[in-house]
């Protein structure tokens, strides 16, 4: 029987792995699977967990007020090098490109573990964009045994590095198991549904909904400054409420309240829980972000995307239509706002684009995967 440990800290880390780990449980004659939780993102993770079911068997709790990521690198090796010393697994994995996938995979490269990379293969081609995701995927890359690529793109560019192609694997993107399994979940639960209904009261029938996400750390600065402008420019529309959950971050929190507190036609909310973001994500018209999970889910839901960032890691989305690059540029995000919302056309070929990350069954083909290592 194979041991395999699931790393994750932050809250798309966990949305991702929760199908993941689901897939595994239900293959218990084969897996020994236990679940390591570094608290990168504290609160905003255990929600998620907590949605899913999920209980961690090992907290590192590395959150601290102000944390740089060298303290974040640092707690995790620190502290996985003691998980394994309770437990050592035959495999880690990983997802995705954060401080806690690098760290986890340059922990299991130390005791010679062998290290599953899911959502491996994306890039942008600019290692300060997004900054430090684009070279912690870099260097998980190097250190991943079995790597687990959403799409023939991200595949290709795994194999332009010269890495083995009996290595890499296209499973499809999790984050469309986790969707669906969430929908399924919210769907089954009237209470839930009602529930949401009473917490999103305010929503305005009568306007389209403009759902916006931002937490880049390339966009710290004038990035937000730009953004926030053009908020306020496109808010002076009476045909549109735009809603905002904001990020616990300062950086990203101190400019948007000041920006955009007490603007008309604007919500600011506190971070949502997954479940509430989906309900928001369903109700919305279009969806103005710099998430990279957002990218992915969105087109499922039908949804077009404006991304404020410069460049992507996902281009599929791009090549699909589905969504759109605005970067944190003031002109660009109103022509782009204001061209889906006027021309019905546009809206519609976006809207209407397929999905390019996968089908929902990407867990079961890591799973089948897993077993030949």
């Amino acid at each position: 029987m194979k041991k395999i440990l699931i790393v994750f800290g932050t809250r798309p880390e966990a949305i991702k792995m929760a199908p993941v780990v689901r897939a595994l449980q239900q293959c218990s004659d084969k897996f020994e699977t236990k679940i390591c939780s570094t608290g990168q993102h504290r609160q905003m993770l255990e929600q998620v967990m907590s949605f899913f079911g999920i209980t961690a068997d090992f907290e590192l709790n590395v959150m601290s007020s102000n944390q740089s990521l060298s303290d974040i690198t640092c707690k995790v090796l620190k502290g996985l090098e003691n998980v394994f010393k309770i437990w050592k697994p035959d495999i880690v994995l990983v997802q995705g490109d954060t401080t806690t996938v690098m760290a986890g995979a340059l922990a299991s490269f130390y005791h010679k573990i062998k290290v599953g990379h899911v959502e491996a293969g994306l890039r942008t081609g600019d290692i300060y964009s997004p900054w430090p995701e684009e070279m912690n995927r870099l260097l998980a890359t190097r250190m991943a045994t079995i790597h687990f690529a959403p799409t023939v793109t991200s595949r290709d560019n795994l194999l332009r590095e010269g890495i083995a192609s009996e290595s890499v694997h296209v499973t499809g993107n999790t984050v469309i198991d986790a969707l669906f399994d969430a929908i399924k979940i919210i769907d089954k639960d009237v209470v839930m549904t009602a529930k949401f209904e009473q917490k999103f009261s305010f929503l305005d029938v009568s306007k389209r909904m403009i759902l916006i996400t931002g937490h880049r750390r390339e966009n710290f600065g004038s990035g937000f400054q730009q953004i926030c402008n053009a908020i306020v420019k496109l808010a002076e529309r009476d045909d549109i409420q735009m809603v905002y959950p904001v990020h616990m971050n300062p950086n990203v929190h101190n400019p948007v309240t000041d920006v955009l507190g007490g603007c008309r036609n604007v919500v600011l909310l506190e971070p949502q829980d997954y479940p509430s973001f989906i309900y928001l994500m369903r109700r919305s018209h279009l969806i103005l972000t710099d998430s990279g999970g957002v990218q992915e889910e969105a087109p499922s839901l039908g949804k077009p995307v404006v991304v404020m960032r410069d460049t992507t890691e996902r281009p599929e989305a791009v090549a699909a239509g589905t969504v759109v690059l605005a970067g944190a540029m003031y002109e660009n995000i109103i022509h782009y706002v204001s061209k889906l919302l006027d021309d019905t056309k546009y809206f519609e070929q976006m809207s209407k684009a397929s999905n390019p990350y996968g089908d929902g069954k990407s867990c079961d083909r890591i799973v089948s995967l897993l077993q030949t290592l």
